[in-house]
C-alpha cells in the first residue's frame, strides 16, 4: 500500500499516517510520499514499534518505506 501526501499541508499527513498504521499487522508495510521530511514522524514511528526507511525522490519528495515490528 502506498500513501501519496504530497500536496497536503502539515500536520495532515503525519495524521493521515497514523490513523494507517493503526490497521496494520506485524510485518506488513507501507510506503508514503510526502512533499518534506517528515521529521516528527520518525519519533512516533520508533515510539509505535515500527522501522523505518526514508529515500529522497527526483522529484524533490521523500518515500518512507514502514514496516510494522513483530510483537
Amino acid at each position: 500500500m502506498t500513501l501519496d501526501n504530497r500536496g497536503m499541508e502539515p500536520p495532515q499527513p503525519m495524521i493521515r499516517t497514523l490513523k494507517y498504521l493503526e490497521t496494520m499487522e506485524s510485518g506488513e508495510q507501507l510506503a508514503i510520499v510526502n512533499d518534506r521530511r517528515p521529521m516528527f514522524l520518525y519519533e512516533e514511528l520508533d515510539e509505535l514499534g515500527f522501522d523505518h526507511v526514508t529515500e529522497s525522490q527526483e522529484d524533490g519528495s521523500f518515500k518512507i518505506v514502514i514496516t510494522k515490528r513483530g510483537e
